[in-house]
Order: structure tokens, then sequence, then C-alpha cells
């Protein structure tokens, strides 16, 4: 079944757009719905920037398995947790001033810090202040007024392993991220070395969710790490939340070539241990042509939406997720190369997630009409 959105008559009924939330509902925080988003890097960026203007409460489950660029540096040199996709989630939450968020992702270009943003050198100098990566998280969220809670999944100094069918083994995210066999050799393990326990606040907030959010981001870099996680994907299962699964819009080159929307809602289910998405959200706007011309000159093709297996319960959304925006890479950016040029609108996505935590209400009023 595919559900198609219809925006102001779906999400108007109790949800307006934020322009209007005053005039119509303004929920007290005890009476908001709880949303938990699961991923990190820029997906969840943009997911988060469009979730903030609206009256939920919203937790982020961060990553903590990434190595590459400033955060790898730091990790190296300061034996400090990874920042970077924290970072990213802070700032999208944040509801102080421009200039404040501007300079916690500014990056400099020049000299002994080149390569490195700002707000990493900042979270890794609480870290090292408090003792504690996750204090350090807490103390830059009241710095920035953070509107929710950011949550690194865990607080094990661990690190990304993929065991290729061949017995290769790659080691760390950035590894990873740059490897081009995992699709053409197979993946036969991912797992996390050392072993990581779950952050218990993490575990806490996904079992008082009403609507748990995996991705979008790199699947094998930014979402499963996640699940990889002691404790993670058992609390998922045993919460009584809808999921959400936001389909990526391009596979990426020699990680998951020819995957269609199934195929992933397949993988993310065997790694969750059962059917648990409940809904799927899936962009069928084309992107500009220029995009697509330098994308298939990289391999690269879009994810495409399949007929899914006979038995599976999940339901999809299906419109225009596409954010018009061109991108512009950072300067400074050590893997800026790696990062996308085709990227969701974090607004449309906050609008439709919004939706679905009422759709069981809106069917029920829509079949008492019929």
């Amino acid at each position: 079944m595919v559900v198609r959105v219809i925006w102001d008559h779906l999400v108007w009924v109790r949800f307006p757009a934020p322009r209007h939330q005053g005039r119509y509902f303004r929920p007290t925080e005890s009476f908001m719905k709880k949303i938990v988003t699961i991923g990190g890097g820029t997906g969840s960026f943009m997911l988060l920037s469009g979730l903030r203007e609206y009256p939920v409460e919203i937790t982020a489950i961060v990553s903590m398995a990434d190595d590459g660029g400033s955060t790898g540096v730091l990790r190296d040199e300061l034996g400090v947790l990874p920042p970077g996709d924290v970072r990213q989630c802070l700032v999208a939450l944040s509801h102080s001033s421009d200039m404040l968020r501007d300079l916690m992702n500014y990056r400099f270009q020049e000299g002994g810090l080149s390569g490195h943003s700002f707000g990493n050198l900042f979270l890794s100098a609480l870290e090292k202040i408090t003792g504690s990566f996750a204090e350090g998280v807490e103390e830059a969220a009241q710095i920035l007024n953070v509107k929710g809670e950011v949550v690194p999944v865990t607080g094990t100094d661990t690190s990304l392993k993929v065991k290729l069918a061949d017995g290769t083994v790659l080691e760390g995210e950035h590894e990873i991220n740059t490897s081009k066999q995992l699709g053409k050799v197979g993946i036969k393990k991912a797992f996390l070395h050392p072993k990581a326990k779950a952050n218990p606040r993490a575990i806490e907030k996904i079992l008082e969710a009403d609507l748990i959010v995996i991705g979008p981001g790199n699947h094998y870099c930014s979402i499963i790490p996640n699940l990889l996680v002691e404790g993670v994907s058992e609390a998922i299962q045993r919460s009584r939340a809808k999921v959400v699964y936001n389909c990526n819009l391009v596979n990426k080159r020699g990680h998951t070539d020819g995957y269609s929307a199934n195929d992933y809602v397949e993988e993310i289910n065997s790694y969750l241990g059962g059917d648990r998405v409940d809904f799927v959200i899936f962009n069928k706007k084309k992107p500009a042509e220029e995009l697509l011309v330098r994308y298939r000159k990289e391999d690269s093709e879009l994810v495409t939406l399949e007929k899914k297996a006979p038995q599976a319960k999940y339901r999809v959304v299906a419109s225009d997720f596409l954010d018009k925006k061109k991108v512009v890479r950072q300067k400074g950016d050590a893997i800026a190369a790696t990062r996308s040029l085709i990227r969701h609108d974090g607004h449309k996505l906050a609008r439709t997630i919004v939706m679905l935590l009422e759709i069981g209400a809106y069917e029920k009023i829509f079949q008492e009409i019929l």
C-alpha cells in the first residue's frame, strides 16, 4: 500500500505548519508526543532542522562510530569520543543566534587547525573538562539552547568493522565509507570492536517514544552502527512506538549498488530482529538532470521503489521529499568529497513524520465517516 501525502488536510488538524502553531494548538511538554531519531551525519542534521519547528519532544540518538575527517584526528590525538555527528545534531536543534550556530560549524582552512570545525574542538574540550562525553554534550546543549536532547548511543570508545565474504576485514568507519568492495564482495558480518553497551539514556528514550525514526543517512556508516550497540535493537523491539524508516535517495557505490527501498527495509529489519518497520518514507521526485549526470559518472543510481515482498508489513509514504537548494561543500572539509549532493528536505520529512504520529487517529475518523 502506498500512502500519498496530502499535506494541508492531514497535518492541519492537530499539528499545523509552524507559523500557525500559536493560533490553534500549543501543547505543554507533558502532553507532547515523543519522537526519537536514530542516525548520524548530514541526514540527521537535515531531519532535525525540520522537526525542531514542531511541538514535539525530540531525542536524537547519535552514532559513535565516526572516525573520519576532523573527528578522526581528534579521536586519535586526544583520545576523545567522536564529536562530529553530535555537533551537527546540536546545531540542528539549537534555538540560539545564527552567529553561534555558524560558529559551531565554522571550519578552519589554514594552519595547524586546518580541517577542524570549531564545534568539534569545543565538544572535545568539554569532554576533557567534565570527564564525560555525555556530560559535555549536556553542557553544550544548554549553551546552544537546544530544543530536545542529543544522546550519544554509547559511551564506549568503539570502532566499526566489517568482515567481507572473502575474509577481508575493513577497520573503521572511514575505511569502510571509502571502500568500493562491500557491494561487490558481499558483507559477512558488521560489528563493533570492542563491543559497546547502549547509553542507558538512549534505551530510556526509545522505550518512552511514540515514534522512532531511523535515517536518512549512510547505511553502513551512520545507521547500522547504532543498531550494533548492545541493547538498542532489543529496546526498539520492546518499544510501543511506530517505527519510520527514511529511505535514502541514492545508493552508495560499492556499498548498496542496486538496492531498492525494500532491500533497505529488509536489512534494517534483520538488524532489529524482526519486521519492526511500520512506515517507509520514499522520495518520488526526480533530482535535477545535472546532478543525475554527475552521479552516473560515479556509477551511482537513485534508489528504486520496487514491489515489496508479499509478507512485508510496512506501508510506503511516497511524495516529493527532495531538497531543491544547491549543496555547497565547506572549504577545508577533509571528507567533503564523500558528502551527498542530493539531499532530503528536512521540513518536508518533518511534516510527514508529524502526520504519522497521528495517522491512527486519522484513519479511525475516516473509517467512521465512511
